[in-house]
């Protein structure tokens, strides 16, 4: 029986300094892991790549540690373990929230961050967490290892900054400051694209990103000037509608996400502001 797998070329890297030479010769390939996105767009013809090299086993990109100012994440660290990790719990618990909303347990284990990033849907959950949190990409290469500020990293819809022969092998945040939040809306809370994915930071300064709502992660920078020095929620609301511009497609209307990011926002909002009683 004909598969999504037929007439495909699968190479095996077993280190990363393997896989880095097999992209550095054959630039065509494509990295993979834990396949929950792969696999779906060659299912339904999505992908016309047909060169891959299966990253699943290279160790050295595993594993999430922290210093006295940033995490590192692994690009190959799947959501169950950023779930069951005690530093993502202490300095970045929206990242568990979303990783807990992020398909079902198969999904959670095998699907990885690096994944969701390369992927580069405007729908990837972990990508308006990574926006606010202002995190790094480090890619490596033959050549070396450069860090790529994630705000900068796509150049439009599903289109990175990397060059032939990169990797993304790891994911270096800042601690990030003040309180955090993060909420999807989707057909069911899990198992589910998102219909809008909002992610927010409120410290000194007012931090928020959203997904589903443009062809890239878009930070909402009207809006977070607005409350950052000292605007209404009202006022918030009205900027909203300057940084974000929904389209209509097969998932739900651009009237439909305009009215539920502002509810996000204000629901931001309230839930981040101290209790005053």
């Amino acid at each position: 029986m004909k598969t999504a797998l037929g007439n495909l070329d699968f190479a095996d890297a077993t280190t990363l300094s393997e896989a880095l030479t097999l992209l550095a010769s054959e630039p065509d390939r494509v990295p993979l892991a834990g396949c929950t996105d792969v696999y779906v767009g060659l299912n339904f013809g999505h992908i016309e790549k047909k060169r891959f090299v299966n990253i699943w086993s290279l160790s050295e990109l595993r594993g999430i540690s922290e210093n006295a100012d940033f995490l590192r994440i692994g690009a190959l660290t799947t959501y169950t373990e950023m779930i069951e990790s005690p530093i993502i719990a202490k300095f970045l618990p929206m990242m568990r929230d979303c990783a807990r909303l992020i398909g079902g347990c198969q999904v959670q284990n095998r699907g990885t961050v690096g994944g969701n990033i390369a992927n580069g849907s405007p729908a990837g959950d972990t990508l308006p967490i990574l926006a606010v949190a202002e995190a790094m990409i480090i890619a490596q290469s033959l050549s070396g290892t450069r860090k790529i500020p994630f705000l900068s990293f796509y150049a439009g819809y599903r289109k990175t900054v990397l060059l032939p022969g990169e990797l993304i092998v790891a994911i270096e945040i800042p601690k990030p400051p003040g309180a955090q939040w993060f909420r999807k809306v989707g057909t069911r809370a899990a198992n589910a694209i998102s219909k809008v994915v909002i992610a927010g930071l409120r410290g000194e300064t007012v931090r928020l990103a959203f997904g589903s709502v443009g062809p890239t992660v878009i930070r909402a920078r009207r809006t977070e000037a607005v409350l950052s020095s000292g605007g209404t929620i009202a006022q918030a609301r009205d900027a909203l509608a300057h940084d974000i511009h929904p389209i209509d497609d097969l998932r739900s209307t651009s009237r439909y996400r305009m009215q539920v990011a502002e509810n996000l926002l204000s629901a931001f909002w309230d839930s981040t502001t101290p209790n005053q009683s």
